[in-house]
């Protein structure tokens, strides 16, 4: 597997290299010993899976607030979704900019989201699977959600968005006081 890093920090890119033959292919989308340099001691908490049935679907932007703060890291395995990271890191440089990609069950790319960054999706497909792995546990108590169409980010969602939670369509947008996530 290769591992691109990007203009945000510990936002990464995973690219498998998978092993095909007649039967098919194997690939790896987790190794903690090469994720090593992007964050040592990388340990896993949770694997979650969703299933997104409608094209055009937003779910996010979605994070937790320490100290229950998560990596995660996303992969399609089924359709295709244009997956995003935001920065809300306080005092980071790339502060309120976003990251992102395509992520589908043919290119096989995984997207790594640290903590402090916000994550989401659009769905390009209809009945998109995602698979996720986190290194905490879900806490309800520490969810947060930074409204989808946040003018402050203006993250450009490739097609119109067909549905959205009601509970991710009623989220603020962002006070001009917010300053970021303390780690």
């Amino acid at each position: 597997m290769k591992i691109e890093k990007t203009d945000i920090a510990g936002v990464a890119v995973i690219i498998p290299e998978p092993f095909t033959d007649e039967r098919g292919s194997f690939r790896r989308f987790f190794c903690r010993h090469e994720l090593a340099n992007l964050r040592p001691n990388l340990i896993i908490e949770q694997a979650s899976h969703s299933l997104t049935q409608k094209k055009g679907c937003v779910r996010g932007m979605h994070f937790q607030h320490a100290p229950h703060a998560e990596l995660k890291i996303i992969t399609c395995v089924k359709g295709s979704v244009f997956d995003v990271a935001v920065d809300l890191r306080e005092g980071s440089p790339t502060f309120l900019r976003w990251h992102g990609l395509c992520l589908s069950a043919e290119n096989m790319k995984a997207l790594v989201v640290p903590e402090g960054c916000a994550h989401g999706f659009q769905t390009l497909e209809e009945n998109s699977e995602l698979i996720y792995l986190a290194t905490a546990p879900y806490n309800k108590e520490y969810e947060g959600t930074l409204r989808y169409d946040e003018p402050r980010v203006g993250i450009a969602w490739p097609e119109p968005i067909s549905l959205i939670s009601p509970k991710d369509a009623a989220q603020p947008c962002l006070l001009p006081s917010f300053k970021g996530l303390a780690l």
